[in-house]
């Protein structure tokens, strides 16, 4: 029985992992550290409630003893300020990381990140670059297990109010798109299924592209 710890349950994908490893045969226990309370109650699951996503050191208990993280926190581009997004994206990850690290070192790590990122940290996209930032700290800390996950466009399967009018095109083409560049696209329900599977069993791959998170 496995014992995991997330942060980002309260998005899209998150949640749908939160919902899985509630429901999984595998997992005794969930701690899910979150700015506001859901309202959940679930034996298996104790809610912390944090607002600070760069400091952890009040929560170090919380991190002990763990089996699998998961890291799920974003923005999407453009909701908040250049330097705010990367902070979310990079510092975040970076505290996270660390704090695992430090306290469950042996620990597997899935990490949130997105199709395109840039490891040279040269892209002129504030999104590739510092995905790749994040993805390259992470991968130096020597965790017992990490694998990063870059889904392309990801289709709610849940209704919900879209960021921005690119992303109600997108709602709209996912169709299309998944039958002539399934590369290009999954949906949240595939992305979250294959993040909680990675993180209680492994798999091959630390980079997980989009096609190899629909074959996990």
């Amino acid at each position: 029985m496995k014992k995991i710890i997330i942060t980002g349950a309260s998005g899209m994908v998150g949640g749908i992992i939160l919902r899985e490893a509630l429901n999984s045969s595998k997992i005794e226990k969930v701690t899910s550290i979150v700015r506001n309370s859901s309202g959940q109650k679930h034996a298996k699951l104790q809610e912390i409630i944090h607002d600070d996503f760069n400091e952890y050191s009040k929560l170090v208990d919380h991190f002990k003893n763990i089996d699998a993280a998961y890291f799920c926190i974003g923005v999407y581009t453009g909701q908040v300020p250049d330097d705010k997004f990367k902070i979310i994206t990079v510092d975040f990850a970076k505290a996270f990381g660390d704090t695992v690290k430090q306290n469950s070192p042996r620990a597997i790590l899935c990490f949130l990140s997105g199709q395109g990122a840039d490891l040279k940290e040269k892209s002129r996209m504030s999104f590739a670059r510092y995905k790749g930032m994040a993805e390259n700290y992470l991968m130096s800390l020597d965790l017992g297990g990490l694998h990063i996950f870059r889904p392309g466009y990801i289709y709610p399967v849940e209704k919900r109010e879209e960021p921005n009018l690119a992303y109600r095109i997108y709602r709209r083409l996912y169709p299309i798109l998944n039958k002539i560049m399934p590369s290009t696209a999954i949906t949240s329900e595939q992305l979250a299924k294959s993040m909680l599977k990675a993180g209680l069993n492994g798999t091959e791959k630390t980079i997980l592209e989009n096609e190899d998170i629909k074959k996990v």
